[in-house]
């Protein structure tokens, strides 16, 4: 089943200049077994049609179940120099809570606030 990223994590970010950096937190660790086959950061970067202008690098953190996302090219030239007033690192790692991951059945307990899973 396909199911927005929310459910199998949240995001933290910050920003420098042009400069993005996304984490993605896993809330389980199966559930992150999932996030690091299916959220590349070639995926990440096409999630973001085309806002993201550089390169994407992906860090993986595998002893707290995150990703880290360094996005440059991300904020229309920094907070300072964009009149693009939504395009702060803040309103970035919200935006990739909507990224879709193929999770299997078995994992549905793993979720959260999904209405099939009976998890809260």
């Amino acid at each position: 089943m396909r199911v927005p990223l929310q459910h199998l994590a949240h995001a933290r970010s910050g920003d420098k200049g042009d400069t993005s950096n996304i984490a993605v937190f896993a809330y389980t660790p199966a559930l992150y077994g999932l996030l690091r086959e299916q959220l590349t950061a070639e995926r990440f970067r096409a999630h973001y049609r085309g806002a993201i202008k550089g390169e994407v690098l992906r860090y993986p953190c595998d002893n707290i179940e995150a990703l880290n996302f360094v996005c440059h090219g991300a904020l229309g030239g920094g907070v300072s120099r964009s009149l693009c007033l939504d395009n702060y690192g803040k309103a970035l790692s919200a935006a990739i809570l909507g990224f879709e991951v193929e999770v299997p059945e078995a994992l549905a307990g793993e979720l959260r606030n999904w209405p099939e899973s009976g998890a809260g």
